[in-house]
């Protein structure tokens, strides 16, 4: 899981953990909201039910004027309309409530019966078959409902008390209206039945206390301005004259008619009942206003705590957010710093301590301050600290690296001495036998001296190896270019087993450039040499070479035990990208080659024979290659080839379909002496002449010697060379006195002539020296044990 996905994680927890408390915080304040809407809703049908009550108290005033024939029809029928509009509209009221406590729904209930009865009740009222008893009675138990609606909303659940008592005082407002309502009912049933009754005097008597009462309970419930406005409303003449009307009726005789008349009363009552109803509008008005006012207040509230919240989660969840941006970008900086150092910055930096004279001369602290810091920006927190531990890290591993590069500066240039001095002592050891072969006439000594020349030759190569290994090359150069087939033969002639190289199909015309000479025939010398060491000692190594477009193609076919599909490709890789240390002495012949065939752009690939073996192809590339008409001789010149070497034509042998001349013997003139073979040829090194080693061709029509090197002709007719000037060695002290090496002081005596006889014995001996070069410990050469394993 990446980390963007764990902070959200860990974010998530504690922000769910904040919105459910925040939820359970909020849930008291969102509840009185609501129940101060659910008020606020409860309010406005009240307000409607005190208008049914009053148009019902105004109805069942005129029922009992038609009922006791006091009024007419029409007036009841406009006050049943009224009636039924203030139904409708309360019916609309009570359908926006969502919640009504106990008592009030109930009281609802029973006023919804009470609408679908009341049809029922006018047709009574029209037809007179009703009582006026029956009919007042019905009247007020719906107004009492009406009423018993307004005091139950006050005992709705978290109704503030000081807004419930203002309920409840409007309610004892409405209580007032219809006591005084009730007296004017019973009024008209006493003037209709020639007076009061000792009931309808009990009656008329509950009617005004109850008033009184209910004035009292609203005065006690109610704000004092509520008092001020129904004092003022009823100080006026109309309520002045109900009041006189009330108290002449209230002193009446039982037993007489009252005097007042109906005309007079109904006016009076009703003018008093639409000035309550006046103060009960302002007073429901004023209930209706506290009561929006609170759940504006409370919607205020509530919004304001869930704004509050939110806005706080949002905060956390915008810091959470950024914050953790912040850390995931610094972690990703943190993380591409660390891929691109682990893959780009630190293999470029150890590729290039790699090359030979990287450190320039700096200290490996130079080196690793020089490189930098891969995180720039750290930071003092956690963060910062794994950052300043990577830089600290990198810092370190291109330290160690600059070390080990220096340490490998300091081996390969020990290498390099060491191989330079042996380089020197084994030109030294040339000149040495060149100087005491010319002299020697004894069959085993020239076969002893022939088998030391050869190896210095292999000497020489593997001197050279190290000298590549430590990121030199051969110093010397030639000035003309050179055929392949005799660079081919020149490489041959760098191996122990030179005579197991046959020349096969080696298209004419493709030469190799000076300056590439040496190191071609270097990387076909250890091409050569695998090939022979790894097949079997009775088999020959084909070569040949042919053109392919503008390039040159050599290959070596040996039918040794092969190698591998994946060893093969490791040793491939190599060959393509050779590495900058100095490897492993077991593959050092891969390592020279690779790095001599990078350094010409040569590509070298080992491939799958079609039977046993393996096929070494070196391609040649158009700068390496140089165009020869003929193939030319080798001038006796920095250390190549002599003239006298030739290419025996022997029948070809197919190796494979490629493979042709075999490498021959070799041909030596040797003054005073005939044409046979002899010892290698010679070349330049150091200003001495030395012997190659290998065998040389057989006889063969020789070229010119340079005639600043010929001296005469022998008797053969073959060139004598101008022998060298004697070299001067140091003295060399001995017990009783000092001794001078042969030829360090007077110039030699000219040697002198051979007979035939003496000639066949050196050449025997050379045969048999080169013979024991390749076997050193006096093995038979077809015994040799050969390993199966490739470099």
């Amino acid at each position: 899981m990446k980390i963007n996905r764990r902070l959200v994680l860990l974010v998530t927890a504690p922000l769910t953990v904040a919105v459910a408390f925040s939820a359970l915080a909020l849930a008291p304040a969102t509840n009185q909201a609501l129940q101060a809407n659910r008020l606020a809703d409860m309010v406005d049908v009240a307000a409607g039910a005190a208008d049914l009550a009053h148009q019902l108290q105004h109805e069942r005033a005129a029922a009992t004027a038609l009922v006791s024939h006091q009024g007419d029809s029409s007036l009841f029928q406009e006050s049943a309309d009224a009636t039924d509009k203030s139904i409708a509209a309360f019916n609309s009221r009570i359908g926006r409530l969502s919640e009504v406590p106990g008592s009030a729904q109930e009281a609802l209930n029973r006023i919804d019966r009470f609408t679908d009865e009341l049809p029922a009740l006018r047709a009574q009222v029209r037809s007179g078959s009703t009582t006026i008893s029956a009919l007042a009675f019905g009247y007020r138990i719906v107004i009492a409902d009406l009423n018993g609606y307004r005091d139950g909303i006050a005992q709705a659940d978290g109704v503030d008390a000081d807004i419930a008592d203002r309920i409840r005082a409007a309610a004892a407002l409405s209580e007032a209206a219809e006591h005084t309502a009730q007296e004017q009912v019973t009024v008209m049933r006493a003037q209709a039945a020639g007076g009061f009754t000792v009931a309808s005097q009990r009656t008329f008597d509950a009617s005004r206390l109850g008033y009184t009462e209910s004035t009292g309970v609203m005065f006690g419930l109610g704000p004092g301005e509520w008092r001020t406005w129904l004092e003022r409303t009823l100080s006026g003449p109309k309520a002045r004259e109900a009041r006189k009307l009330e108290d002449r009726i209230g002193r009446a005789d039982p037993s007489k008619v009252l005097d007042v008349t109906p005309k007079q009363w109904l006016k009076a009552s009703e003018d008093r009942q639409t000035l309550l109803r006046q103060v009960e509008e302002r007073i429901d008005g004023s209930v209706a206003a506290t009561v929006d006012a609170e759940r504006t207040r409370l919607l205020w509230t509530a919004g304001g705590e869930v704004a509050l919240v939110l806005l706080t989660l949002v905060g956390v969840v915008l810091v959470a957010v950024r914050l953790g941006r912040v850390m995931i970008r610094r972690l990703r900086y943190l993380r591409n710093a660390a891929h691109e150092v682990a893959h780009t910055g630190l293999p470029a930096v150890m590729s290039e301590l790699s090359r030979p004279g990287a450190l320039s001369g700096s200290t490996p602290e130079q080196v690793a301050q020089r490189t930098g810091n891969p995180v720039e920006t750290t930071g003092g927190d956690e963060i910062g600290e794994v950052g300043e531990a990577f830089n600290a890290v990198h810092h370190e591993a291109v330290r160690l690296a600059a070390e080990q590069a220096r340490v490998h500066e300091q081996f390969a240039e020990t290498l390099v001495r060491v191989a330079r001095r042996g380089a020197q002592l084994t030109s030294v050891m040339v000149s040495e036998l060149d100087t005491v072969q010319r002299d020697e006439a004894d069959p085993e000594r020239m076969k002893t001296l022939f088998a030391l020349d050869h190896l210095a030759i292999r000497m020489e190569r593997n001197t050279n190896n190290l000298l590549v290994l430590g990121g030199y090359g051969n110093a010397r150069v030639r000035s003309a270019d050179i055929g392949c087939s005799t660079v081919i033969v020149a490489a041959a002639q760098q191996i122990e087993r030179f005579d197991r190289v046959s020349l096969g199909a080696i298209e004419a015309g493709i030469g190799i450039a000076a300056r590439a000479v040496h190191d071609v025939a270097h990387i076909l010398a250890e091409l050569l040499d695998n090939a022979t060491r790894f097949s079997p000692p009775d088999v020959q190594v084909g070569v040949a070479v042919w053109r392919l477009w503008d390039r040159a193609v050599v290959q070596i076919v040996d039918e040794g035990v092969g190698i591998s599909a994946d060893r093969r490709t490791v040793l491939n890789a190599a060959l393509r990208e050779p590495t900058a240390g100095i490897g492993d002495v077991r593959s050092m012949g891969l390592h020279v080659v690779a790095r001599l065939a990078a350094r010409h752009g040569i590509v070298v690939e080992l491939r799958d024979s079609s039977g046993p073996g393996t096929i070494a192809e070196v391609t040649l590339p158009k700068g390496v290659l140089a165009e020869v008409s003929a193939e030319p001789d080798l001038p006796v010149e920095n250390g190549f080839e002599s003239p006298r070497t030739v290419i025996t034509r022997r029948k070809p042998k197919d190796v494979r379909g490629r493979v042709g001349r075999p490498v021959g013997a070799g041909v030596a003139a040797r003054p005073g002496g005939t044409a046979a073979p002899g010892p290698a040829p010679r070349e330049e090194h150091g200003g001495q002449e030395r012997t190659d080693g290998a065998d040389a061709p057989a006889p063969h029509p020789v070229h010119d010697e340079p005639a600043s090197r010929i001296a005469g002709v022998s008797a053969s007719g073959l060139p004598v060379r101008k022998r060298s000037a004697p070299q001067q060695w140091p003295v060399r002290e001995k017990r009783g006195g000092t001794e001078q090496r042969p030829g360090a002081g007077a110039p030699r005596p000219t040697p002198r002539r051979r007979d035939s006889r003496q000639v066949s014995d050196v050449l025997a001996a050379y045969a048999q020296g080169i013979s024991r070069s390749t076997n050193p410990r006096g093995r038979p050469a077809n015994n040799d044990d050969t390993e199966r394993t490739k470099k």
